[in-house]
């Protein structure tokens, strides 16, 4: 078993579905509402961990958006990060690809700039320290409009360089993927990938994308996560 388990951690490894702000620690989330004097509704690190004992994707999400109120400043989204590329480097990860939720700050009054340069700091930094090689990817938050969404596609193309395609995630119910098709064919337009829509979690199948086969082919999306068992076409 010793030897399974140390062969195991000696491969090299990518991790090539990360959210950022999923990623953070109770301790870190502690340390920077202090540190930005943010209340948060949790007294000890122990109710934070209990919060993520949790039965659905709304009972996740709002622990997520929570946990997102305490990240402020550029230095707070490089900290979040580098936590992560430390955790990873322990265990042999070569290469990673992380989303970002850009709405999730923007909404908050933090700019856009700010929460990508904390990011790609860190992973910069990553790679010269650890060898990590990496890439980010930006995701609209589905239950919010068509319209916010194309205002940070706006935001974003300054930033073509740093940023190597677009998904949907967060509330599926009511959020069909109709409601974003003209935005994923825009970031396609824009030199974007088109990367990954979250699916299947608490929505319908048929929220993969509505006459997926047809829009697949359509919008070239090269990765979808989808429901056990179920087909694309």
């Amino acid at each position: 078993m010793a030897d399974l388990k140390n062969f195991i951690q000696s491969l090299p490894k990518v991790e090539l579905h990360l959210h950022i702000e999923g990623s953070l620690e109770p301790e870190l989330m502690f340390a920077l509402a202090q540190r930005n004097k943010i209340d948060i509704p949790f007294k000890t690190i122990e109710d934070v961990r209990a919060a993520y004992n949790f039965s659905n994707l709304q009972d996740f999400l709002n622990i997520y958006y929570q946990g997102m109120n305490v990240l402020q400043t550029e230095q707070d989204f490089y900290d979040l990060t580098m936590a992560y590329l430390e955790k990873i480097a322990a265990q042999n990860v070569i290469h990673t690809e992380i989303f970002f939720d850009p709405q999730g700050h923007t909404d908050r009054g933090i700019k856009f700039e700010t929460v990508l340069n904390g990011i790609t700091k860190a992973l910069n930094e990553g790679r010269k320290k650890w060898g990590i090689s990496s890439h980010i990817i930006m995701c609209f938050l589905r239950h919010l409009s068509e319209e916010e969404a194309f205002k940070t596609l706006e935001q974003a193309l300054p930033h073509k360089d740093r940023i190597l395609g677009v998904g949907l995630d967060s509330s599926e119910i009511g959020h069909p993927p109709s409601k974003f098709e003209r935005i994923f064919a825009k970031a396609k337009e824009e030199g974007f990938r088109i990367a990954v829509a979250h699916a299947g979690e608490e929505g319908p199948p048929d929220y993969i994308w509505e006459k997926r086969s047809t829009f697949l082919r359509s919008t070239g999306l090269t990765t979808v996560i989808v429901p056990w068992k179920t087909p694309l076409s």
